[in-house]
């Protein structure tokens, strides 16, 4: 709730007439001679205090949603304040009897300020030298000093912080004058209504919850709309002492209850509970309604496999331009929070896609570190539709080895990762230089492994020490078609088509399909280079083959398709970036010949059983401990990578995978099943 000052006349002055009338009236006047305080001295420090406060937008939950079903659905809350703000047409009359009447009977009636119990606060204030007192707060005294401490807890170092708590909550004199001049001032600006949602959701309820609603979420499990006589009196029972009365564990339900006691006698006096609901109240305990529902903070608590892109998509949106000019303005519009982000998420495909990986990847039946995704790229879009990774989610420094906080899918500014070399997907980058350059998919070139120095790099000859890659198989050797040699993946043909075009070539139409190494920098233009020596995120390779797809326009990935702002305004997406990579023909070329490796080449097996016309590319690392397929339809790519994740060499060629078969000889079927899911979301027209 924004409660904003008026200005003009209606704002009044409140002046030292009104506090001369107030201690003159009620006999305050000479306890604070004896203290040593003249009224005028109390006067003067009253008339040179602030006479307005705001309470500005509170810290509340950011939602980030995906989609299921087609349809949006909510998948986690991120937040610096477990908060929901909501309108006193969404928190029951219960809580709001509870509240008046268990903290100030009379606010209705008065203008802010309880004359009575300010004088009693007064007193008690001065009598202790300004080191304790009773209360005497109304409840519009009380949000002032909440407004007080919220604004504390926004400032930007933590001694800051402390600095404004501690003089929000100081037991003195002037802070009490001051709580009394601004809460006059805010009644005289809005209404009583107005006043209570805001105390009632600025309040703090203990055990890291902010507001009623929240509060009710997290001890009960339901919403502050249902909540009966107990449960309200015992959720308003914390506010005045959090630390020893909330609700968080039984060590403190006996001084809750003591106080929930003391509100509920006041609500039965002021006629908001009849005897019976009285005595039933009175019966129960915290232990019999109290249902501690943990406040579930974060991308942990999103759905099982979804984690890893919510935890990408909250760090995607906190930098996007429309949250604010620069860098803070960004900062603390996501601090603030009640924004809503839409990723881009299917998590129907994304349960399949984890699924599989639990099946075929499991981490916990691994004899080595094994890292294995699913990522899906919508062609045309960049849309990121699922992001599945075998491990469990974890940011604890006590996590397993089968959970990471590691995203293996981003690059490591993103997620950590430095991610992996790409073996022969690489492959696809020369296949498009070489058409680009005007050669045929039919022209014939030697596999044959022999050694090669000589090169063209940047326009320029150059020499090299004498490079020699070896195929996968003895057998692959003597004249291929670059169709052929692009099916069966032969290394030697590849080679021998790099040494005709310009490295620098191949390595700039990988750049323009947004292929960049995962640890920043860029690319290399080195002979071994060609064969994927570099080491690159899946997601990176996902969106430059979903650019082929795309007909040679390439569209860099996104994970928010909206973002809305507390106010319900649509702010927009992650920008999307769309560019032409390489020619239409080039791209149509290249998808026919990338046909071949799912007929009879290295990806055979891989065909979805709904006959969808598909394009690929399969990639294994000469010790085997990288293997990859990334390729797709039309519509989108999926980019299935498995591999050694802690450097070793685990040869994945000859690791069983549980499931009857090794890893690399399996890496077809649970593609093929993970793209058969895609598919039938997203079939080719």
């Amino acid at each position: 709730m924004t409660m904003r000052r008026v200005t003009g006349a209606a704002a009044g002055f409140v002046g030292g007439s009104v506090l001369a009338g107030l201690l003159v009236g009620v006999g305050v006047t000479p306890v604070l001679a004896v203290a040593g305080i003249g009224t005028t001295s109390a006067i003067d420090v009253f008339d040179s205090m602030p006479e307005y406060i705001e309470i500005g937008d509170l810290q509340t939950r950011n939602e980030v949603w995906a989609y299921r079903g087609g349809q949006p659905v909510h998948l986690a809350d991120v937040w610096d304040q477990n908060r929901q703000e909501v309108g006193l047409d969404r928190i029951s009359d219960t809580v709001e009897h509870a509240a008046i009447d268990g903290e100030d009977k009379r606010f209705r009636e008065t203008g802010g300020v309880d004359a009575t119990s300010l004088v009693r606060s007064l007193v008690s204030v001065v009598a202790s030298g300004g080191e304790g007192g009773s209360g005497g707060s109304t409840l519009t005294m009380q949000l002032v000093r909440n407004i007080k401490i919220q604004a504390a807890s926004e400032l930007p170092t933590q001694e800051e912080r402390d600095a404004a708590t501690e003089e929000a909550t100081k037991r003195s004199l002037d802070r009490k004058l001051g709580e009394v001049k601004l809460a006059i001032g805010l009644a005289k600006r809005h209404t009583k209504d107005e006043i209570l949602a805001a105390y009632l959701n600025i309040a703090y309820f203990g055990d890291q919850t902010y507001g009623v609603q929240s509060a009710s979420q997290h001890y009960y499990g339901k919403d502050a709309a249902d909540l009966s006589p107990a449960e309200a009196a015992s959720l308003v029972a914390i506010v005045q002492w959090p630390e020893e009365r909330d609700l968080s564990t039984p060590e403190h339900h006996a001084a809750n209850q003591a106080r929930r006691d003391v509100i509920l006698r006041s609500m039965h006096q002021q006629g908001h509970l009849d005897d019976a609901g009285l005595q039933a109240a009175l019966a129960s305990t915290p232990a019999d309604y109290v249902r501690l529902t943990p406040s579930r903070q974060g991308c942990e608590s999103a759905v099982r496999g979804a984690e890893y892109l919510c935890a990408y998509a909250v760090e995607v949106a906190k930098a996007l331009p429309q949250l604010g000019a620069d860098d803070a303005a960004r900062a603390d519009a996501w601090r603030k929070g009640g924004l809503r982000v839409q990723t881009t998420l299917d998590l129907d495909l994304n349960d399949r896609h984890k699924e599989l990986l639990d099946r075929y990847d499991g981490a916990a039946r691994a004899q080595f570190a094994l890292g294995a995704t699913f990522d899906t790229v919508e062609a045309g879009t960049g849309r990121v539709l699922t992001m599945a990774q075998n491990t469990d989610y974890d940011r604890s420094s006590t996590a397993p080895p089968t959970a990471t906080s590691l995203n293996f899918a981003t690059d490591e500014a993103n997620g950590g990762s430095t991610g992996f070399q790409v073996g022969s997907t690489y492959k696809m980058f020369t296949l498009l230089a070489w058409l680009a350059d005007g050669r045929s998919p039919d022209a014939v070139v030697d596999g044959t492994r022999q050694a090669r120095s000589s090169w063209t790099q940047c326009g320029k000859r150059v020499t090299t020490k004498a490079w020699n890659p070896k195929n996968d198989s003895a057998g692959q050797t003597g004249p291929y078609s670059v169709r052929s040699a692009t099916a069966q993946s032969v290394n030697a043909a590849y080679a021998d088509m790099a040494s005709k075009l310009d490295l620098c070539d191949i390595r700039d139409v990988a750049t323009r399909l947004g292929v960049h190494p995962a640890s920043g920098g860029e690319l290399p233009a080195n002979p071994a280079a060609v064969l994927g020596t570099t080491s690159i995120a899946p997601l990176t390779m996902a969106a430059a083959y979903a650019g082929i797809a795309n007909g040679g326009v390439y569209c860099a990935p996104v994970v928010v398709d909206q973002v809305t702002g507390r106010d319900g305004e649509a702010l927009g997406g992650q920008p999307r970036t769309c560019s032409r990579a390489v020619s239409a023909s080039t791209a149509a070329t290249a998808f026919d010949v990338m046909r071949g490796a799912f007929r009879g080449g290295t990806a055979e097996g891989g065909q979805t059983p709904d006959g969808t016309t598909l394009f690929g590319k399969t990639g294994t690392t000469d010790a085997a401990d990288q293997i990859w397929l990334v390729g797709g339809s039309e519509r989108a790519v999926t980019a299935y990578w498995q591999g050694n994740t802690d450097g070793g060499k685990a040869n994945l060629r000859r690791y069983a995978n549980g499931q009857g078969g090794n890893y690399a000889g399996a890496r077809a079927g649970v593609w093929r099943q993970a793209q058969t899911a895609v598919n039938a979301a997203l079939p080719v027209r």
